[in-house]
């Protein structure tokens, strides 16, 4: 979490392979990322949901969430039926294109095409922006449920507190490209909102 222009996003593009960090680590499952280019983070496990989703308009919904087979290094195949177990509004309007969907629902076609890469690792940048509630609210649920039922890691970047409070478990909390506070969500009060989060 963190105020615009902290490096959330920039973090979340280093992690990925798109921008390179000038120090540090970044281990995965045991392998070392930090050289490696961005190709091989789906391969071993790591999806991604970029902010503003960055869909293909173009493309119908089937055929955007079929892209996912191609970021994991897998050959197309059938759409797994939890994708829209979690998303049924994706299987109404898996004819229509990219689009023509509201923002909402292009943010659940976005993760539903990470998810068919089946990544142990989900990395969210900023999935409530420009959101209606409702819809929000379905996210949420949807990550719960990954993160219980599934048991894979989400890491989320975001800075709406209703949301982060609803879905995560540990929280850190960025200023100026450095981490300044981490804890358990419940360790997350009012005195570190109002100094890092408040605008």
């Amino acid at each position: 979490m963190g105020r615009n222009g902290v490096g959330k996003t920039t973090l979340a593009k280093c992690l990925m392979g798109l921008e390179t960090g000038s120090s540090g680590e970044i281990v995965f499952d045991g392998i070392e990322f930090i050289k490696k280019p961005a190709e091989t983070r789906a391969s071993a496990g790591i999806g991604y949901v970029p902010q503003g989703r960055q869909i293909f308009p173009l493309l119908t919904v089937e055929e955007n969430i079929r892209t996912g087979f191609f970021s994991g290094g897998r050959a197309p195949a059938k759409i797994p039926s939890l994708v829209y177990e979690l998303f049924p509004v994706l299987r109404e309007m898996k004819k229509r294109r990219g689009g023509d969907l509201s923002g909402g629902q292009q943010q659940q076609l976005a993760i539903a095409r990470a998810l068919v890469a089946e990544p142990k690792l989900l990395v969210l940048d900023e999935p409530a922006e420009g959101i209606q509630p409702s819809i929000v609210s379905e996210i949420a649920e949807v990550v719960r449920m990954l993160c219980q039922d599934m048991e894979m890691g989400v890491l989320i970047i975001e800075q709406k507190l209703p949301f982060i409070k609803k879905v995560a478990d540990k929280f850190s909390i960025m200023d100026r490209g450095s981490i300044v506070a981490s804890g358990e969500i419940q360790e997350l009060n009012d005195d570190l909102v109002q100094e890092h989060l408040v605008v």
